[in-house]
């Protein structure tokens, strides 16, 4: 497969060769900005000289002048050039152009960038196993998922790993609730998922803890005092003492009700298309870390408190004291992800590790940096926190104890029922057999769930709204999809008229032509753009300018009714690479896209 080489490189290079003609040195190429040159100015590229006219000790518009006619001298490819103070704008041919896309044609996205030798690995879903997962999850899944295939496409070879929080106190309120008021109850014998199941208890435990609460400061103790004396709270610590001392009946009932929750998770991700490379359990890394604080003792890093427990003074850092092992020699979350961070990076000898998770926990990745760092571990500044939003909806915030979580199952369901009614009403399913009304209903549906996630910068806190997230126009999911399917309806007509593809030399190009291939070379730079970012947004937002501007084109212009067969066949391969990027982008988003609809 050969490496894409977009025209800002490749013009880029070139301007490079006229700087060593001209003034014979050569120049770093982060002097050379180059930007696309303004609708209102005539060409394709703006070289900014003013960075290299100091470097070079020459006047700005001088410079230009001189770079312009050495390109157009030099390169058969410059048609022309014009300059507005320091600003060279530079026109390329359509033969350029049109060998840019032969170019993007013969290699079918399948090497975007070429491997860049770099092992990445991303840490998403880290889901507990006392309830099902919900939106909040499904935003953390998607873009987990995303960023790896985007960073993979990018060049790097990822790893994507799910750390699943199977163990703590929230667990043992779900098996003591299940324990207490289950009757034996199963996810055979309920019907239910098994993570739905287990979600039930943990719900019910709140709600007969707070019946406690409640008795206990109606006989005069304070609303504290009674969170701590609750009988069930008592009990519930009384369990997660056992599950660590290793006691047979406790840990079978934790097995048992994990593996319901593992069960119910392993089909959630299946229908959100995503998966991991290797998933890590809290319970068998939770004490990973002790002896690195141990060791952290003996350096000095950590100091111990005369209760016993083990902290680290970040007040220097501008932070405060942290917490890294209990008075009674118990791990903290921190602890955890010290030992972990050290595991990962010897295995795989990573050069990062993005830790998706929620913006709530910025705190604590800066903390895990800092400590990494002042134990001598120099690849503490590769770990990068992929902080993102949280999901609200029209109604509010959700609430996991309380049971007013909007559950991910539950939701994709409705996103399937809501694309066949709307596709039903708008007459997309005609002519379809069953199998592949259901193929498409759910293609979109899926489709409309993680483009309207995954389109919204990650850092933004974001409204969900599902109705509006499957409109079949402006910036959605389907309506991507849908530009999809029209062009795979005009190839394939083409096909039936015998009609082939092809990419000519030369041809009279209209404006609107060009800019449809200049936008399909830039797709490289947009996947590094957001590989550097970790933004899948950036892709979401490509593709949707492309579907638009494809629409419009396809508006505007005849395909297979154009008389003149050069152009015929030109407007088939424009048509057809744009199917097959939008193919591309959409896929790095972990969304299919139809061929018929």
């Amino acid at each position: 497969m050969k490496k894409i080489i977009v025209a800002e490189k490749c013009l880029s290079q070139k301007i490079q060769q006229a700087i060593v003609a001209l003034h014979n040195q050569s120049v770093d190429a982060a002097l050379l900005q180059l930007q696309k040159t303004r609708k209102d100015y005539a060409g394709d590229y703006t070289l900014v000289t003013f960075p290299l006219a100091k470097v070079l000790h020459s006047a700005p518009e001088k410079l230009a002048n001189e770079i312009g006619e050495w390109l157009k001298n030099n390169w058969e490819e410059v048609l022309g050039f014009n300059i507005v103070k320091g600003f060279l704008n530079i026109e390329l041919s359509a033969h350029f152009w049109l060998q840019q896309l032969q170019t993007l044609s013969e290699n079918k996205n399948e090497d975007v960038l070429s491997a860049n030798g770099k092992t990445v690995m991303v840490e998403y879903s880290s889901p507990n196993t006392n309830k099902p997962l919900h939106l909040g999850h499904i935003r953390n899944n998607l873009l987990g998922y995303s960023v790896a295939q985007i960073l993979q496409a990018a060049g790097n070879k990822v790893i994507k790993v799910n750390l699943v929080n199977d163990r703590g106190i929230h667990i043992c309120k779900s098996m003591l609730a299940w324990q207490r008021w289950g009757n034996g109850e199963t996810p055979q014998s309920s019907g239910k998922k098994g993570d739905h199941l287990v979600g039930d208890y943990y719900v019910r435990f709140d709600q007969e803890y707070k019946k406690q609460i409640a008795e206990l400061t109606a006989q005069g103790k304070s609303e504290d005092d009674a969170k701590k004396q609750a009988p069930l709270i008592l009990e519930a610590q009384a369990m997660l003492q056992k599950w660590e001392q290793g006691d047979a009946q406790v840990k079978q009932l934790w097995t048992m009700m994990n593996g319901w929750v593992y069960e119910g998770f392993a089909a959630t991700y299946k229908a959100l298309g995503v998966d991991f490379d290797k998933t890590y359990y809290e319970s068998n890394t939770y004490l990973l870390g002790k002896g690195l604080v141990a060791e952290g003792l003996q350096k000095g890093v950590f100091f111990k408190k005369d209760d016993g427990s083990v902290w680290i003074d970040l007040t220097a850092d501008g932070l405060d004291q942290k917490l890294v092992q209990r008075s009674d020699g118990t791990s903290v979350y921190i602890t955890q992800d010290i030992g972990t961070a050290v595991q990962r990076f010897g295995e795989h000898q990573l050069n990062a590790h993005i830790y998706v998770v929620g913006n709530e926990q910025n705190y604590h990745f800066q903390v895990l940096k800092l400590i990494l760092a002042k134990l001598g571990y120099d690849w503490s500044g590769s770990i990068q926190h992929l902080s993102y939003g949280m999901v609200e909806l029209p109604e509010g915030k959700m609430k996991s104890r309380e049971g007013t979580v909007v559950d991910a199952d539950d939701l994709v369901q409705q996103m399937l029922d809501t694309a066949r009614e709307m596709a039903q009403e708008l007459g997309k399913l005609e002519g379809l057999s069953e199998v592949e009304k259901d193929s498409v209903i759910r293609t979109v549906g899926l489709g409309a769930l993680k483009y309207y996630i995954l389109k919204v910068d990650p850092q933004k806190t974001m409204l969900f709204n599902p109705k509006e997230s499957i409109d079949f126009n402006g910036n959605t999911g389907p309506f991507i999809q849908y530009t999809h399917a029209r062009i795979c309806s005009v190839l394939r007509r083409a096909a039936d008229e015998h009609l082939l593809a092809a990419i000519p030399q030369e041809a009279a190009l209209s404006p609107k032509e060009l800019s449809l291939i200049q936008q399909l070379d830039d797709f490289g730079n947009v996947l590094q753009q957001a590989a550097s970012a970790l933004s899948p947004a950036l892709i979401a937002n490509y593709v949707y300018e492309l579907a638009k501007e494809f629409n419009q084109f396809y508006h505007d212009f005849s395909i297979l009714k154009e008389e003149n067969l050069v152009l015929k066949q030109f407007r088939l391969a424009l048509s057809a690479q744009i199917a097959a990027t939008v193919k591309t982008a959409m896929s790095l988003m972990g969304i299919d896209v139809p061929e018929r609809m």
